[in-house]
């Protein structure tokens, strides 16, 4: 199961620096057109939601490695490994809740704006540019009990004396 959930977070971190570079070369696009005169009006959507899945993605996938969010002075100045995991599990615990709720307020924001249209590419739809919000909310859940249930199994097998 967790090089399944490994695997996933390789792709994510795929598709993000994919739709990074979709963005970096549309930023140098719209930067030519402009220089030499030719309206591509396109280029701002393209850039806004690209960007947007970049970012979708890469915030998920930084919760497998759990450096989305972290309490790094206070992490720091624990010293017993037991109260370094019960730490680690209530905040996997608050971001689990914010997670489902992106993963379900994520799916109805997706259904909402399925039908719209792009401003300048109006034969492209809106809803599936959305689709990373639910998407990264599903994801970071997943990452997210994954990481809790590997803190747990720490703490089960624990003895005091070891680290």
């Amino acid at each position: 199961m967790r090089k399944i959930i490994a695997g996933m977070q390789k792709v994510q971190i795929l598709i993000g620096g994919l739709f990074l570079l979709i963005f970096l070369l549309t930023v140098v696009t719209q930067m030519f057109t402009r220089y030499v005169g030719i309206s591509a009006t396109w280029t701002e959507d393209v850039e806004m939601y690209s960007f947007i899945w970049a970012v979708f993605m890469g915030a998920s996938a930084m919760v497998y490695e759990k450096k989305h969010f972290a309490f790094t002075a206070l992490n720091d100045s624990l010293k017993n490994p037991r109260t370094v995991k019960m730490l680690s599990i209530v905040i996997s615990v608050l971001m689990l809740i914010f997670c489902i709720l992106m993963a379900v307020y994520g799916v109805k924001l997706t259904k909402q704006f399925w039908h719209y249209t792009w401003v300048n590419i109006p034969k492209f739809k809106r809803g599936v540019t959305w689709i990373c919000v639910p998407l990264a909310g599903i994801t970071s859940t997943i990452y997210l009990l994954d990481s809790i249930a590997a803190d747990l199994a720490f703490l089960k097998n624990f003895k005091e004396g070891e680290k």
